[in-house]
């Protein structure tokens, strides 16, 4: 549903698309998994890069990861802000993000209740929970730890940090959102779609 780059927006020298993944090293012996970690919450593509004045880019992705989450979305009727919503069932949600995991597309999102965190898992065709599990690992724990000490900051749900970043983007459909610490304050860092031409855009969370 943090990662490791450079967070706080793309720069000339960067030339690269972020894309927020969780990488967990048991999943990965099970299949391949689209996700990034919050030490590695980006995915460098080898494609032109366009920033906006705001600060946010584009790109017209090459990548073969980006292409299949691309794909996969094209049946996706349940969106990210859905994902969210019900993620709420389990406690608060403090990340969300479409990912692959064994050829399947779904839905994760980190939830924290008191000081218990689990991750949820949504089928995006239904909507439904598929799983609910406690976080033990220890680099997801660390990842957890540090959006709900984000999230405690935060006056602006990530619900309505996705919506507006949609919103703001016609056209896009979120994929991911993280929130972070930035100068202090609560921010979230939103990943976008459209086609293959991915967006990271910053939602201020106070």
């Amino acid at each position: 549903m943090g990662d490791q780059f450079g967070k706080r927006g793309l720069t000339p020298l960067a030339l690269f698309a972020i894309v927020p993944v969780r990488l967990k090293s048991a999943q990965l012996q099970r299949g391949c998994r689209i996700m990034m970690s919050r030490a590695l919450r980006l995915l460098v593509l080898v494609a032109p890069v366009v920033v906006s004045s705001a600060g946010a880019g584009s790109v017209w992705a090459q990548d073969d990861e980006i292409e299949a989450m691309a794909a996969a979305l094209k049946d996706a009727a349940f969106t990210l802000q859905e994902g969210l919503k019900a993620g709420e069932r389990e406690g608060q949600p403090i990340s969300a993000q479409f990912e692959i995991e064994d050829g399947k597309l779904q839905i994760s999102i980190y939830t924290v209740k008191g000081d218990n965190f689990s991750e949820v898992v949504a089928d995006p065709k239904t909507g439904a929970i598929v799983k609910t599990e406690k976080i033990t690992d220890t680099d997801e724990l660390s990842d957890a730890a540090d959006q709900k000490e984000a999230m405690a900051k935060a006056k602006t749900s990530l619900l309505t940090a996705v919506d507006a970043a949609v919103k703001e983007n016609p056209g896009f459909r979120a994929v991911s959102i993280f929130p972070d610490l930035q100068d202090g304050h609560a921010i979230a860092e939103v990943t976008l779609l459209q086609g293959t031409t991915a967006k990271k855009v910053t939602q201020k969370l106070e």
